[in-house]
């Protein structure tokens, strides 16, 4: 019986043993994360790479616009196409605010997506995205638009005319 028992306490110890050493070492590489307008909210647990706030252009989304209806240009030959529509492109916010490794995500047109590539690395001054209180680089995705699509209706004023009592958009 003292055998069977040896024997047995034995086998446990193997089988836990194996069992510990094929279990995974744990890495703590931070990749990088892809941020959505809307899609940021607080998670039940929280991962080593997800901000705590997500990175912010300065003056906001309405900035945002302005600075790509000031600085798009519209290629010549997407305007003799008619072209209207919107470049997708993912780019890095770094610790520093700088933006960085555009990559278009869904093209409109060659020219489109050159020109987008052009301007985006062009929006500095981001608030970086913070963990813990620190700067962390996070994966943006940003909607460049181009001709009808640049109409963006921003609301610079919104306070009613005198003449009309309609609101000035």
């Amino acid at each position: 019986m003292n055998k069977t028992i040896l024997f047995g306490l034995l086998a446990l110890a193997s089988a836990s043993t194996a069992l510990g050493q094929s279990a995974p070492a744990a890495t703590t590489t931070q990749q990088t994360i892809i941020l959505k307008p809307g899609n940021m909210q607080v998670q039940a647990h929280s991962a080593p790479n997800r901000p705590d706030r997500a990175p912010v252009y300065p003056g906001g989304e309405q900035a945002l616009g302005l600075f790509f209806l000031n600085n798009i240009k519209y290629p010549d030959a997407a305007r003799v196409k008619q072209l209207s529509g919107i470049v997708l492109v993912n780019a890095t916010v770094n610790e520093d605010g700088t933006v960085s490794n555009p990559v278009v995500a869904k093209s409109l047109s060659p020219e489109c997506d050159a020109e987008a590539l052009r301007v985006v690395p062009l929006l500095t001054g981001w608030q970086p995205a913070m963990r813990k209180g620190r700067p962390l680089p996070v994966l943006i995705q940003l909607p460049v638009p181009f001709g009808g699509a640049g109409d963006m209706k921003i609301e610079m004023n919104n306070r009613p005319s005198p003449a009309s009592g309609r609101r000035i958009k």
